[in-house]
């Protein structure tokens, strides 16, 4: 796996919402599983993760994957009595810096309660 994606399962699997935000670019794009227009920047992100951390149950990454192109993490959880099955994309910069995190969940009722849960806390 490499640097860059090791650095962010880490940072998220120890709940650390700093780490996590200051591996990404400060133009960094996150694209959710929920919304339709991607949110740019390090300041959009922060409230977003720290969200998740409350939202998601049970966090825990079961996969790694990476290629010259990307890396994705596979991640189980719960949002609520919902079972998630999800990955993260990352797509890294020359420097090693996230410039890209596409969020994608499944099934669709999890993504649903997803989106109701977070709504609130970003609103």
């Amino acid at each position: 796996m490499n640097d860059a994606a090791a650095r962010f399962r880490a940072a998220i699997e120890a709940g650390d919402l700093d780490a996590a935000v200051a591996l990404c670019r400060d133009d960094v794009e996150f694209r959710s599983p929920v919304v339709h227009r991607p949110y740019r920047g390090r300041e959009a992100l922060r409230p977003i993760l720290g969200a998740v951390f409350t939202v998601f149950g049970g966090f825990h990454y079961v996969a790694g994957y990476s290629g010259d192109d990307g890396h994705v993490l596979e991640f189980a959880a719960t949002v609520g009595e919902r079972e998630v099955q999800g990955v993260d994309i990352l797509r890294t910069d020359e420097e090693g810096r996230i410039r890209e995190l596409t969020v994608l969940v499944r099934p669709l009722s999890a993504a649903v309660a997803l989106r109701d849960r977070m709504a609130p806390m970003l609103s």
